[in-house]
């Protein structure tokens, strides 16, 4: 009598995760530009209401034909996933951004920043109470150091804390966490960019009824605004942010996420803060200090370090059964 193993090739499984930390790199860069772009349109009497819409609907209708793709593939495709495709709308795309827009008004946007970047730390914290088991001691020092970094980089000093403020940023945080929750599960049943499609489209109608009760204020006049030095019409970061920086930031960050886990996606996607940085650097004139690059070196280094933790988890080899 024989058995037979089958061992997992030993090549495939770490290109496809140098794959995925590209992408989700990739994914963090593309997102960073879109705060630095839309600014400039608010400050000048665009309402933030009239520029998520048309950054979720542009970007929805970009990503509309996977969505099409899938229903066609499947007949019941929406009837069978259309819970995660709406929780992924309401949470991931319209969720986080209407929090900690809400959690900004009433306190300092580096506070509401830095609470809605704990989202890592509250997935190492789920799995830790799903699993019964304690994250490695790689997983706690890189949370740690990323947390201490992410400090710097967003300057906390001197602020203050609202509580009605920090509601909103834990519910921002809560919900970029169920973004990458969500897009653990996509696969062969649920296409990464049908969710994606579905998950913007949900976020641009939910806007839009926001807008049309007057809940939220609208309004978009054709203005100029300056970039880099450039005085260009409303219409040219728009198309940026929508076309661009939000559709690439989607499409990437959900076809990244099952590659390479909702853990070490999120802690990647702390990269976000450090690109932001230097948007706001070369289109805003906003040079950052130097505490923040040591804040930038130290999120790396805790990012690193909880991808050694995923690489120095025991290899799995499924043995069939004896023949």
């Amino acid at each position: 009598m024989t058995a037979r193993v089958a061992v997992l090739p030993v090549d495939s499984a770490p290109r496809v995760r140098t794959t995925g930390l590209v992408l989700a790199v990739a994914s963090a860069l593309a997102f960073s530009s879109s705060g630095p772009l839309v600014k400039p349109l608010l400050e000048a009497g665009w309402s933030l209401g009239a520029a998520l819409l048309v950054r979720m609907g542009v970007s929805g209708l970009l990503l509309s034909p996977a969505l099409v793709l899938a229903m066609r593939g499947e007949r019941r495709f929406l009837r069978r996933r259309w819970r995660l495709i709406a929780g992924f709308g309401l949470t991931a795309v319209a969720g986080c951004q209407l929090l900690f827009f809400a959690a900004m008004q009433r306190m300092p946007v580096a506070v509401a920043l830095l609470i809605q970047y704990l989202a890592p730390v509250l997935l190492v914290g789920l799995a830790w109470i799903r699993t019964r088991r304690a994250p490695s001691r790689l997983v706690i020092l890189g949370s740690i150091v990323a947390m201490a970094g992410l400090v710097l980089v967003v300057d906390v000093a001197g602020a203050r804390f609202d509580p009605l403020g920090t509601l909103f940023a834990l519910g921002a945080a809560i919900c970029v966490g169920a973004y990458f929750l969500i897009s653990e599960r996509t696969g062969e049943d649920l296409p990464p960019l049908a969710l994606a499609a579905g998950g913007l489209l949900t976020g641009a109608v939910l806007m839009a009824a926001l807008l049309a009760t007057g809940i939220l204020p609208f309004a978009a006049p054709a203005v100029d605004v300056v970039l880099a030095g450039m005085t260009v019409p409303w219409w040219m970061p728009l198309l940026w942010v929508a076309g661009i920086a939000t559709t690439l930031g989607y499409a990437l960050g959900v076809v990244a996420v099952p590659q390479i886990g909702s853990r070490i996606a999120s802690f990647v996607g702390l990269s976000e803060v450090l690109f932001a940085l230097g948007f706001a650097w070369l289109v805003l004139a906003e040079v950052p200090a130097p505490i923040q690059f040591v804040g930038g070196a130290l999120i790396l280094v805790g990012v690193v370090l909880v991808r050694l933790a995923a690489d120095s988890a025991p290899a799995r080899v499924k043995a069939l059964t004896p023949s």
